[in-house]
């Protein structure tokens, strides 16, 4: 295909944002989230346009890095363009009158949807000069080498699973990781989940602790400055929801963890259930406190699903995930829980439908990983899996400690979870 016959979208590049005009002339602003290069989102949208041209498109990219000519395919990939014959063609594209609509402004009043973007200033840019960045590759030759010429399909999903995952919400949604039986990957999952939320999503995340019986989501999270637990936040609870109230006042009564970004409300493991029952009321009135809070809240369960404030975890939850190892009695157990939700009432069942089992290696090439996977798919709504990584099985948990495979598959979960609020 000819550089003439080519759809050609343009770009103009001022740090993390850019200005994009599209191959019919509509003008719009993009702008990078935390973690993407402004570049890769120029592809990207550049990567619609081809797509729903059914032909590559032609991307004239400027800015304070220089002039660049790509050709961008419907599946992202790039590859070099040759650059036109003039610089009047770039100015306009497209620039006969044939098919154009007949402008209803008044005279000398240009319709917005129709203006191109500005020329770019001839001298560098002051501002955006991505200087915190690190040492890391920069601009167009930059993300060429991070990606070979093109985002690679592992990419393109890890990336538009994080885009899933740091959506919002109107309100409070809340995720209740539940199993019957115990050393399945409960606490483990809660943390996992509450990380990726809250670096992708930018914060306002909790993991809540509601076990009544060794809870321990505390031992493997990062402590705060404040010896503080759930029961002392059901204490204050009526004060947390005063109209006085302010932002920071919940943070004596959870524990921050300073690089993932979200919150613990804990459990003491030092007691005895009998001494730190959360009854219906008292859950519900600390649902209050979160809610109000916190945009999403992680329920790590207990293992009673007899107990009140399991059975107002579940009452409550928007979306339920089950963790479990790849072996058969874990595995087993979720199954039976979905089985007995199916039966609880209608509310319970629609959980368990649109569930995400979530199976654990808990050994290096465990025999029975994909057998477990395939009898759960088609029962719920995913199946995700989480290959062996020796950060997992004890110790802090932290998502920078995990392999890069690992810390996919949990980007992938989260994404899961995130579809069915």
């Amino acid at each position: 295909m000819s550089v003439e016959t080519t759809p050609r979208a343009h770009a103009t590049v001022a740090g993390a944002t850019a200005v994009f005009t599209t191959p019919d002339g509509l003008v719009e602003p993009l702008a990078a989230s935390p973690n993407d290069d402004i570049r890769q989102t120029i592809v990207q949208r550049a990567a619609t346009e081809a797509r729903r041209a059914g032909v590559p498109v032609q991307l004239i990219t400027t800015g304070d890095r220089g002039e660049h000519h790509l050709l961008i395919a419907a599946d992202g990939t790039i590859a070099a363009a040759a650059a036109p014959a003039s610089t009047e063609d770039l100015a306009d594209p497209g620039s006969s009158q044939e098919g154009r609509e007949v402008s209803t402004e008044a005279p000398g009043h240009e319709p917005l949807r129709n203006r191109r973007a500005p020329e770019p200033l001839s001298r560098p840019s002051f501002i955006g000069t991505d200087s915190a960045t690190g040492a890391k590759a920069m601009g167009w030759r930059g993300l060429f080498a991070r990606l070979g010429l093109g985002p690679s399909p592992t990419a393109l999903e890890r990336r538009a699973n994080e885009r899933e995952v740091s959506q919002q919400w109107p309100g409070c949604r809340a995720i209740a990781v539940a199993n019957g039986k115990g050393g399945v990957g409960k606490t483990m999952s809660t943390a996992m989940l509450a990380a990726v939320f809250g670096r992708y999503g930018g914060g306002n995340v909790l993991a809540w602790d509601n076990n009544d019986t060794r809870g321990t989501l505390g031992w493997r999270t990062e402590a705060g400055r404040y010896d503080t637990t759930i029961k002392d936040l059901l204490s204050a609870a009526p004060d947390l929801l005063a109209p006085s109230a302010g932002i920071s006042d919940i943070a004596r009564f959870v524990h921050h963890q300073s690089v993932d970004r979200y919150d613990v409300l804990r459990s003491n493991p030092e007691l005895l259930a009998v001494h730190q029952r959360i009854l219906t009321a008292e859950f519900d009135l600390l649902m209050r406190v979160a809610a109000r809070y916190y945009r999403v809240v992680i329920f790590d369960s207990g293992n009673d699903e007899s107990a009140e404030r399991w059975l107002r975890m579940v009452d409550s939850a928007d979306q339920l995930v089950l963790p479990t190892l790849a072996i058969p009695e874990s595995a087993e157990s979720a199954a039976l829980l979905l089985d007995a939700l199916r039966e609880r009432d209608e509310r319970s069942r629609g959980l368990a439908e649109n569930a995400v089992v979530v199976i654990t290696e808990a050994e290096p090439n465990p025999r029975d990983a994909a057998r477990i996977a395939d009898g759960f798919s088609g029962h719920v709504r995913a199946v995700e899996r989480i290959p062996f990584d020796p950060a997992l099985k004890s110790g802090p948990l932290r998502l920078d400690n995990l392999r890069g495979p690992t810390r996919d598959a949990w980007i992938r979960v989260a994404a899961a979870a995130a579809r069915g609020l």
